[in-house]
């Protein structure tokens, strides 16, 4: 569990790091041949907070990657790392601290057992449901009128508590008393499943596309792990080191904040091949969003992912994106598309 139990596992509160100067690095050793630095390459590192970078976070994030896999940027006072294997490794070696991801192991040890049957029910319900009142429209945008009510009201069915409460409840940050401080992480499963529908729409293979309409559960969960790995909903995490760590291009000093890129790490070219495309049947799959423990928040959402496609494709067999849109995620911390407009009779 993390070493502060009131705070959101998804909220970076930049306030609480320290300003001073950061330690001095010490080099270590890196795995693999060093890469070799192109002509004209920079000299000082670019950071994921610097203007105009949320529009293309990925090409910061290759950078980092090659030339500067251990550096500190003054922006977010923080180390930051941005190899896969550097990423993987902190965000569940208990060197590091202050850090929660639904599905860690320490996660899965606070949960009771819940009914998987139950919360397939209630995530087949909730979706078929919203899929039907938009069915009928001439156009709609699935973030605001599919995403945004469909974790939610999972949630709320869930716990048997009427939908309405359930949002004045996660609007007054009192839904992890009914439903689990995973669980009632209710933004990051909105973000992530927008996320997913935008790669499934906008898969240039029709056939991948056509497959996933009636496709088996197995098949729904690679495109979904896959979505996950390409465009995380959650690009940045933070971690505190509890003392001296190796880490690819030199040692961590101890007691120092750590952003862990995991947006850079899903397109790590050392883990993936053609990290950049969208490949739901690649078979080197992976994604670091969640754990790999049980944990209720992690089923439901690839739940939701699941029957969000099965009610969207059932209400609307001929559903796709409006004529010319395009969608566009935006977001440094956290990363998703902003709407999703689409045709549901085509």
């Amino acid at each position: 569990m993390s070493d502060e139990p009131n705070r959101s596992p998804w909220r970076n509160n930049w306030a609480e790091l320290p300003t001073m100067a950061p330690a001095p690095v010490r080099p270590g050793p890196r795995p693999g041949p060093a890469p070799h630095r192109r002509p004209g390459a920079r000299h000082v590192a670019p950071s994921p907070l610097e203007p105009g970078a949320g529009r293309d976070p990925y090409r910061v994030y290759r950078v980092l990657r090659e030339e500067f896999p251990l550096t500190h940027d003054p922006l977010l006072r923080a180390w930051v790392l941005s190899r896969y294997a550097d990423v993987a490794s902190a965000l569940t070696d208990a060197r590091f601290t202050h850090g929660h991801r639904p599905g860690d192991p320490p996660c899965a040890e606070t949960h009771t057992d819940v009914d998987e049957a139950e919360l397939r029910a209630v995530a087949e319900r909730t979706a078929f449901v919203l899929a039907r009142r938009i069915a009928d429209r001439p156009q709609a945008d699935l973030v605001a009128d599919f995403c945004h009510w469909l974790p939610a009201g999972t949630v709320a069915a869930a716990v048997g508590v009427p939908y309405r409460d359930m949002m004045r409840l996660v609007r007054g940050r009192a839904a992890s008393s009914l439903a689990g401080q995973c669980t009632a992480q209710i933004a990051v499963r909105e973000k992530a499943l927008a996320g997913f529908l935008a790669d499934v729409l906008t898969d240039p293979d029709p056939d991948r596309t056509a497959a996933l309409r009636d496709a088996p559960a197995g098949l729904v969960a690679r495109a979904w792990t896959e979505s996950l790995r390409r465009e995380p909903p959650v690009q940045i995490v933070m971690r505190r080191t509890r003392g001296e760590i190796r880490v690819s291009g030199g040692t961590l000093p101890s007691g120092a904040p750590v952003a862990l890129l995991i947006g850079a790490a899903g397109r790590d070219p050392e883990r993936f091949r053609a990290p950049d495309r969208y490949d739901p049947f690649r078979d080197d799959a992976g994604q670091l969003t969640y754990g790999p423990g049980y944990c209720p928040a992690v089923t439901l959402a690839a739940l939701e992912a699941e029957y969000a496609l099965r009610a969207l494709f059932r209400a609307m067999p001929r559903l796709r994106l409006a004529e010319g849109f395009r969608p566009e995620r935006t977001g440094v911390i956290t990363r998703a598309p902003r709407s999703l407009v689409v045709r549901p009779g085509g």
